[in-house]
């Protein structure tokens, strides 16, 4: 199992979608895949399930069959994990569906940082059940569905919540637009994401209970992608390339705490992908319930839109392809040193 969270303390640049579809598309090319929702907004599942779906699975009393039902146990102080039930998409392909009443565990997570320190058997491995919650909750699930890569959305803050769901991830993402706001992210999210390795590599020397499953938290960024850039003859507007251009710079001096390889967006390595709206295809895959690239002429991509579903495809089996490469054995590898957020 090798868990990504897709991250960044800016929010609105398409980060959810992206999920979304890489979802899809990691399935497409054969792989085992368990998307896990983190975000309370829940945005991630109401962009797999529709709305009536979506009413089942949060009754007027106990959400037994999301990421709330599985950790409301530590909520409350009443046991440990319950044993998440995934919602199957498609075969190799499932959920574990969000909640909105999930920020009710923020309060508790926040506590329990702390608590992982403390000198007191009881008093540390009730903090290291909590904080470790959704490691477990991904790591029961991904083994019940056999899942090879785990999808890890999260809401745009660097709360104690999103922290919990970082320590639970292997690699990182970093989704991005083109601005100022995504600028000023970077800058917020390389000291941050930094502190919070450090931290838990402090904390898993303390007194962990025995036979409890931690996570690595080893949170190693592998590049950013760039979404939703203004396009005019296949090529990003000069608007859009004045604030891409200075991302390489900030990237590698924030989050991997280094000199920039390259001076423009267009040639950074760290660069994964530099994504297109689609504007016109979005509304046609909400209505029809999928992804953009699995549209066919049956639900109007037809024309000019059928050329756009094949461009979205090239552009998400790229991306997707790359992150592959990343995340395989030697790059797990040589990132393993004192690289990136190491440094």
């Amino acid at each position: 199992m090798k868990t990504i969270a897709f991250f960044n303390n800016k929010g609105g640049v398409g980060k959810t979608s992206m999920v979304y579809h890489l979802a899809w598309m990691f399935h497409d090319l054969g792989h085992r895949v368990l998307a896990v929702d983190l975000d309370p907004q829940s945005n991630l599942t109401s962009i797999f399930l529709d709305e009536t779906e979506v009413e089942k699975l949060w009754p007027e009393d106990k959400h037994p069959h999301t990421i709330l039902g599985s950790v409301n146990p530590l909520i409350e102080s009443l046991g440990d994990i319950q044993t998440p039930q995934a919602i199957q998409l498609s075969p190799g392909l499932s959920l574990v569906a969000g909640d909105l009443g999930l920020s009710a565990f923020e309060d508790r997570l926040s506590e329990a940082w702390g608590k992982c320190l403390d000198d007191k058997t009881a008093i540390a491995g009730d903090g290291f059940r909590v904080v470790t919650a959704f490691h477990r909750v991904m790591e029961s699930a991904a083994e019940s569905g056999g899942s090879e890569l785990v999808l890890i959305d999260v809401g745009p803050n660097i709360g104690a919540m999103n922290r919990a769901a970082l320590v639970a991830a292997d690699f990182v993402v970093i989704p991005l637009g083109a601005d100022l706001f995504s600028l000023q992210g970077l800058r917020n999210l390389g000291p941050t994401l930094r502190d919070w390795r450090l931290g838990w590599e402090t904390r898993k020397k303390g007194r962990v209970p025995a036979g409890l499953s931690l996570p690595s938290g080893r949170m190693l960024p592998l590049g950013y992608v760039l979404l939703n850039p203004s396009v005019r003859e296949n090529r990003p507007v000069k608007s859009y390339l004045k604030w891409a251009n200075r991302i390489p710079a900030t990237y590698t001096k924030e989050i991997l705490g280094g000199m920039p390889d390259a001076e423009i967006a267009a040639t950074d390595p760290n660069q994964l992908a530099m994504l297109k709206h689609f504007k016109s295809l979005m509304p046609m895959a909400q209505d029809a319930r999928k992804p953009m690239f699995h549209l066919t002429s049956a639900d109007g991509a037809i024309g000019g839109h059928a050329g756009a579903v094949q461009d979205c495809k090239q552009q998400f089996e790229i991306l997707a392809q790359r992150i592959l490469e990343r995340i395989g054995p030697a790059q797990s590898d040589a990132l393993s040193g004192d690289v990136g957020m190491a440094t």
